[in-house]
């Protein structure tokens, strides 16, 4: 098979060089400054205790591929960059190409489904940080990641198996999982956090001081009353902390800052757009159609918005305002 990994940043392109160094035959989908330097430099990939520089095939859009039978593309941007990524790939490869969402949340793949005939979920647990444009570093040792995998809604099939296969050649744990969507219900609980870190800084979520933990939890309660209202199996954080932990743990690069959630290396990048609205948006959702109340989820969301628009960087904003926000849509 063929991987074309479509949003190569930290994830993607971690994923893509090791699955090269492999043996695998691999693409990266690029943009900007990344795509330029990765094809005039290759891509330095730094992890704990060495370093390597791997000359990639990168291309900047799904049109100047030729697809074939065999090819696998494998998404890795953001949420919200998901439905144009799909618009080109139906465009450019047809609707029977086999799309794997690597992505966090929930949304990406029944996004997919509507169009595609065969899609995939992908579990992606990967300490890795994308800040200079050519590079990345992936801190999980001994092995890099997490990235179990099966077939949207549910199921195994010879692709996932084979990509599953390929993925622990390079490196990773990865299993198939005929209920790998009840494994990324689980993740999601972990990711509502995600833009605490990037509004108020991560030392503050590391910290984890009293209003932080608090606030963080009404998030993660409000998101388990959804699922129950909505059926939603989940796998409790135990199960994925316990798979997490017989993977990696996270080593030191020296000179190379350990970065935060996606999300804060969005803003700390300052791109236009965030991915808050597939994370604690798709709590909100479910609150919206199940007559749950999500105010924590809610004043998350919008502060992280008001705070992009307002083009501030990281850890501009305090809990408090946060939580004074979360007040607000409760009266």
């Amino acid at each position: 098979m063929r991987y074309i990994i479509y949003g190569a940043g930290g994830i993607g392109a971690g994923i893509g060089a090791l699955l090269q160094l492999a043996g695998c035959d691999v693409v990266l989908i690029a943009r900007g400054a990344h795509l330029s330097a990765m094809q005039e430099h290759g891509l330095l990939v730094r992890r704990p205790g060495k370093e390597q520089r791997v000359p990639v095939t990168a291309v900047g859009h799904p049109s100047e591929l030729t697809f074939s039978d065999g090819d696998v593309v494998i998404l890795t941007m953001k949420g919200q960059d998901t439905s144009g990524a799909l618009d080109d790939l139906e465009r450019s490869a047809g609707p029977e190409i086999p799309i794997v969402c690597g992505q966090n949340g929930v949304g990406n793949e029944p996004n997919a489904a509507r169009r595609f005939l065969n899609v995939y979920g992908m579990l992606v647990v990967m300490p890795a940080t994308f800040l200079v444009p050519g590079e990345i570093a992936l801190f999980g040792t001994p092995k890099p990641g997490l990235l179990d995998s099966g077939r949207y809604p549910r199921g195994v099939d010879p692709t996932i198996t084979q990509l599953c296969d390929d993925l622990t050649t390079a490196g990773f744990n990865a299993r198939p999982d005929p209920n790998v969507m009840r494994l990324k219900h689980g993740k999601l609980l972990d990711n509502l956090g995600n833009a605490v870190g990037a509004l108020c800084g991560e030392t503050a979520l590391r910290s984890a001081g009293d209003d932080v933990r608090a606030f963080i939890r009404r998030m993660r309660d409000e998101a388990l009353a959804c699922y129950k209202a909505a059926g939603i199996d989940y796998a409790p954080r135990a199960e994925v902390g316990e798979r997490r932990a017989a993977t990696f743990s996270a080593g030191e690069i020296p000179g190379v800052e350990r970065g935060g959630s996606s999300t804060w290396q969005s803003f700390r990048r300052g791109v236009p757009a965030i991915e808050t609205d597939w994370l604690n948006g798709e709590i909100v959702l479910l609150g919206l159609e199940h007559d749950v109340p999500t105010p924590a989820n809610r004043a998350l969301q919008l502060m992280a918005k008001r705070t992009l628009r307002a083009g501030l960087g990281d850890g501009a904003v305090p809990i408090e305002e946060i939580v004074a926000l979360e007040q607000e849509l409760q009266a």
